[in-house]
């Protein structure tokens, strides 16, 4: 089984490097950082879902039907008003400014404190949590796969991070439009198959499977309990702002965005990614259920399993071969769509916003030279990031990161709502940095601590929306009224 699943990584590494070859003949920095702003709506568009669900979506979206029932299907809900705020508010504003990095706008409307800030809020999320998620799926292959021929997981990290490395070097966002689209076709493929490996096993129909969801709780998609933090009102308001800031105010999914033709090009892309997101979020819900009343009918116990492993566990040890190769694919495809765009974004911020590669490196080929050394120096500190958390393993710390690099995103749409929303001057700068450092260290006191403080309440994504509030509310205590006039 180990070496058929390994011939088809070969194969599908294969596959990308030719995709590579052809994307990035003729690339130069505007390719890199750009796309040359000549990318089909359409291609960004089914790309986008492959970068949007991780390695860990992936997994944790069908297993996490084991608790949470079809209630993630609220977060979905709220994805769809998230998308058109995007589209209509935040998008003209980008192409207005002609934006490269989007917080070059911070940077335009308050100054480079601003800028600088907010994309290092940014490169600190990305890279812990795509590292993380990026360890999390090479922690899966190395348990199925790897460990049975005794390579470590440190040969296994250096080896998938430096074959991203290697096909983004040279095209960067370019390729990663294409590369995205090959990723996300598989990734659905996996998905597909393995439904129709369950429901064939079964002898059942769409009816079948429905009733016996439906029998065991899991089709419960609203839940009423205020206290719980899948109550439907905060999935939904949730899923909305989280959809805003981790995309909306995400270099990483912007820059996918803005390498399309013309603004029109660009809604109709988050349009229509909206609508196959939707669905494809849909059917990893079936998935999920449909995995249960497998393991039901086959008398497969997934008692206290962790909900992350119950989809590598039936498709390695319980499904049959074709299942466990589309898992593999479609996990390998879900880790690079969302690291591959991640290196991009992150040369990019730290480039244009910490480096201001334009104004301070003139020449072509020195900004050529300081962006590859730039993409080397993420690619060190993703590896690093994995190895070292591959002999600190822990379930409870990875969801603690995973939180807290969460929260970073909260000071960054406080950021945003304060420059698009108020015509307000800062009078001086630099407190913004101390405020985005304090905001969310008191929203993770307040979120640990508010089942004794607030009666039993427990936060959930709204979170996040306190968070940017009271940013927000911070940055109109230090500001004044009128605009400074220019000399």
């Amino acid at each position: 089984m180990q070496t058929l699943i390994f011939t088809f990584f070969i194969l599908y590494t294969i596959l990308l490097f030719v995709i590579t070859g052809l994307t990035s003949r003729k690339a130069n920095n505007k390719t890199y950082f750009t796309g040359n702003r000549k990318s089909p709506w359409f291609v960004v568009a089914y790309g986008m879902i492959g970068a949007s669900l991780s390695g860990v979506t992936f997994m944790s979206v069908p297993g996490d039907v084991a608790t949470t029932q079809f209630t993630y299907f609220g977060v979905v809900l709220g994805y769809i008003l998230g998308y058109l705020t995007i589209a209509y508010v935040l998008l003209p504003i980008y192409y207005k400014y002609n934006l490269t990095s989007i917080y070059e706008f911070l940077g335009q409307r308050i100054d480079n404190t601003a800028q600088k800030t907010g994309s290092a809020l940014f490169i600190i999320s990305r890279l812990m949590g795509s590292a993380l998620r990026m360890y999390l799926v090479i922690f899966v292959l190395q348990i199925f796969v790897f460990d049975a021929w005794g390579i470590p997981i440190w040969v296994t990290a250096c080896c998938m991070i430096l074959i991203i490395l290697l096909y983004t070097f040279k095209g960067g966002l370019k390729t990663v439009v294409w590369t995205d689209t090959l990723q996300t076709t598989f990734m659905l493929t996996a998905l597909v198959i393995t439904l129709i490996v369950i429901f064939k096993t079964l002898g059942y129909n769409f009816s079948d499977m429905w009733r016996d969801m439906d029998q065991a709780g899991y089709t419960k998609t609203f839940n009423t309990d205020w206290h719980s933090n899948t109550h439907f009102l905060k999935q939904i308001f949730g899923g909305m702002f989280i959809t805003i800031v981790m995309t909306g105010l995400d270099q990483d999914m912007m820059q996918k965005n803005l390498s399309c033709k013309t603004l029109k090009d660009s809604q109709r892309n988050m349009m229509s990614f909206t609508g196959i997101l939707v669905i494809v979020n849909a059917l990893f819900l079936l998935l999920g259920g449909s995995m249960l009343v497998y393991a039901q009918h086959k008398g497969i116990d997934l008692s206290g399993m962790p909900t992350d492993r119950i989809f590598p566990e039936l498709a390695f040890n319980h499904l049959d071969k074709v299942a466990a190769i589309f898992f593999v694919i479609g996990l390998i495809s879900a880790g690079y769509s969302s690291a591959d765009g991640t290196f991009t974004a992150l040369t990019t911020a730290i480039c244009y916003d910490m480096l201001n590669i334009e104004q301070r490196f003139p020449d072509e080929k020195k900004q050529t030279w300081v962006r590859r050394l730039v993409h080397v120096c993420i690619s060190l500190i993703f590896v690093s990031i994995i190895i070292i958390f591959s002999h600190h393993h822990n379930d409870a710390i990875i969801r603690t990161i995973f939180m807290v690099a969460s929260y970073t995103y909260g000071p960054i749409l406080g950021l945003f709502v304060f420059c698009i929303f108020t015509k307000r001057h800062i009078k001086r700068s630099w407190p913004i940095p101390f405020i985005a450092i304090l905001v969310p260290c008191i929203c993770y006191w307040l979120s640990s601590h508010s089942e004794q403080l607030l009666n039993g309440y427990k936060f959930g994504f709204e979170l996040l929306i306190l968070n940017g509030l009271l940013v927000f509310l911070c940055l109109l205590a230090i500001s004044e009224k009128k605009l400074k006039t220019e000399n």
